[in-house]
């Protein structure tokens, strides 16, 4: 079966754009479209996409509300967000609301295809590094802004640890070699983590690592 698509994007020549990349990869389809945020969540809840392919600055509804109602609803669609700026402050609201990652808008066709592919598959496909880069700027402008930190009480010691290794953007080969663990054990770690704070993925992880103050911005 092939990965059924959603594009939203308020211009109409983008949407005919990926709508066109999109369309030369047999085991990729479009389902639908849609012009803003409202119509995102009307058109998903309708089609159910695999994916749903979402600009973050639209009118009406813009796609961080989107993105939040989707991902509420619990119709199973991942949402992955395109974004003009790396640096982009609503990309981050879209990871928070539950997006899979987050693209730039000018990303080769091959890596887009290969983005849907990951996330498709239950994958993240934003560098937590890039995260961090927009949690440095995002705490730099709000120090406040945080969470309870007594959230991750759930975690034993070792895996707050491999919290803080992921939160900086280290994989699970580089975890393993610096805790001396094997992969396997690591992996294992990872989706005890992930599941103790209830996020989806390992992005979610990083975003939440930042908030509570497990890592401070400016760690490497």
């Amino acid at each position: 079966m092939p990965i059924t698509v959603l594009v939203v994007d308020d211009q109409e020549l983008m949407r005919a754009g990926l709508k066109m990349v999109l369309g030369a990869h047999p085991d990729i389809e479009v389902v639908g479209e849609a012009d803003n945020g409202a119509a995102a969540i009307s058109r998903t809840a309708e089609l159910r996409p695999d994916v749903v392919l979402m600009d973050v600055r639209m009118p009406i509804t813009d796609g961080v509300t989107a993105t939040g109602k989707i991902i509420e609803s619990g119709c199973g669609s991942r949402v992955l967000v395109m974004t003009t700026f790396d640096l982009d402050e609503h990309a981050l609201g879209a990871l928070r609301a539950g997006a899979s990652g987050f693209l730039l808008k000018d990303t080769p066709p091959e890596d887009l295809i290969s983005a849907i592919r990951s996330v498709a598959a239950g994958d993240a496909v934003v560098s937590p590094k890039v995260t961090k880069r927009l949690l440095d700027r995002l705490i730099a402008d709000d120090p406040a802004a945080g969470r309870d930190p007594a959230i991750l009480d759930v975690l034993t010691a070792r895996e707050r640890e491999v919290l803080e290794h992921i939160a900086v953007g280290r994989s699970n080969a580089e975890i393993a070699g610096a805790l001396f663990l094997s992969e396997a054990t690591v992996k294992t770690h990872v989706g005890r983590v992930l599941t103790k704070l209830n996020l989806r993925d390992r992005v979610q992880a990083v975003v939440l690592a930042y908030e509570t103050g497990l890592v401070r911005p400016g760690n490497a």
